[in-house]
């Protein structure tokens, strides 16, 4: 049997409050240049301390061992969707975050602003973070001049800081293509090319990609540190079974930032609008408190300051988000489950394939009687290592919506 459809089978009416809180790239490394510990561990947590001695622990593969997974992967696989089933494209994530309306066929891809050297290769992919002011007037500079290529509209909107999202709207375009972007400094903007060299739509995407490099470039190429642009995950919008429908848990998002929106959109969940930091989402996720049976709360600056390799930042964060914790445990779900979407370390200076940690807490979760949550302390932890896919079954356990196997 399939493994979807029996917890389908076996799914009970929810009588609970289910809340996965997610610190993004929260998991780390510990190296010797920071005595040993990862931020986290060298993070003052007294409110997450409290909660980790009436819990249990554990580690979660994002994907795969050993497979480094996007923001995409990492939050789909939190939601209960196998990553390896159902692949979005990070365009397709941004634009619904940003309240983009998709269209059948609309292909969109997820942008960074960047800087160039006079060769044209990168040398910032970020260009300096610049400020969201400054990135939406570079928008508004594009959307002004490239209104339309051949026989597709071009929509462009800003997103936050140096990131924008591009929307093709056009007959017979398709996805996915390869990125227009190295990923790293120190190569130039690569062309990008269809997934299936035999597919036409691809062909036609890749072909318009390259024309509205040769449009926009120009128009961006005297500004300062923005002087180029990136684009990757180019591709159209799948088909995902709605989260209700799946978990039989009416779901609502609480995010700042547009992808963690998009991603919360695109299964479903119900976008609160309107809080923009960790205080704000947790004081407006007790108004709401009544209204939905499961709350998703995405908390943005473990990942940020882990992709920096500031590890002082990555730290500081941690302690932010505990600082307001007591906020949410005004009104305590009856299962509470808080990690990351995958690790950021701060040596890495991006996302890893490392297992981020993660602590659930129930009525019925037990004790792994851990003084705290950390990644060493969840090496250790009852839940042992898993695939980040099966989180939310364990939730949906602890709720105890799932009815009994077999006689």
């Amino acid at each position: 049997m399939n493994l979807d459809a029996l917890y389908s089978e076996l799914t009970l009416k929810p009588n609970a409050k289910l809340v996965l809180v997610v610190l993004d790239g929260l998991g780390d490394i510990a190296t010797k240049e920071q005595d040993n510990l990862t931020p986290l561990e060298a993070a003052r947590t007294p409110n997450l301390d409290k909660i980790a001695k009436d819990s249990a622990q554990g580690r979660m593969i994002p994907v795969a061992p050993g497979i480094t997974p996007g923001s995409g992967p990492g939050h789909l696989g939190l939601f209960g969707y196998d990553p390896l089933e159902f692949q979005v494209g990070r365009g397709v994530i941004e634009a619904l975050g940003l309240g983009l309306e998709l269209k059948h066929g609309d292909v969109c891809a997820r942008a960074n602003f960047a800087t160039l050297d006079a060769k044209g290769i990168v040398t910032d992919r970020r260009a300096g973070r610049i400020p969201t002011e400054t990135c939406e007037k570079l928008c508004a500079m594009l959307s002004a001049k490239v209104k339309r290529l051949g026989d597709a509209e071009i929509i462009i909107k800003a997103g936050k800081e140096h990131r924008f999202v591009v929307v093709f709207r056009g007959r017979g375009l398709e996805g996915p293509l390869t990125d227009a972007d190295p990923n790293r400094e120190g190569f130039p903007i690569p062309t990008v090319k269809p997934r299936d060299e035999n597919n036409a739509g691809q062909k036609k995407m890749a072909a318009l990609i390259a024309d509205f490099y040769k449009a926009a470039m120009p128009i961006i190429a005297k500004e300062k540190p923005a002087n180029g642009f990136l684009m990757r995950g180019i591709a159209h919008q799948p088909h995902i079974p709605l989260f209700e429908e799946r978990y039989k848990l009416k779901p609502a998002c609480l995010a700042v930032y547009p992808m963690y929106k998009g991603l919360a959109q695109l299964v479903g969940m119900k976008k609160i609008e309107g809080p923009a930091t960790i205080t704000e989402q947790f004081e407006r996720y007790l108004k709401e408190y009544g209204n939905f049976d499961f709350f998703f709360i995405h908390y943005k600056y473990t990942d940020k300051y882990g992709e920096d390799g500031n590890f002082a930042a990555k730290k500081k964060a941690i302690e932010d988000f505990d600082a307001a914790l007591p906020i949410l445990l005004r009104k305590k779900p009856d299962v509470l489950a808080i990690t990351g979407d995958h690790s950021t370390p701060c040596a890495v200076k991006g996302h890893s394939w490392h297992p981020q940690p993660v602590l659930l807490t129930s009525a019925v979760s037990g004790s792994d009687k851990l003084e705290r949550f950390t990644e060493t302390g969840a090496n250790s932890g009852s839940l042992g290592v898993f695939k980040a896919k099966y989180l939310i079954r364990l939730m949906q356990a602890n709720a105890r919506m799932f009815d009994k196997f077999g006689a």
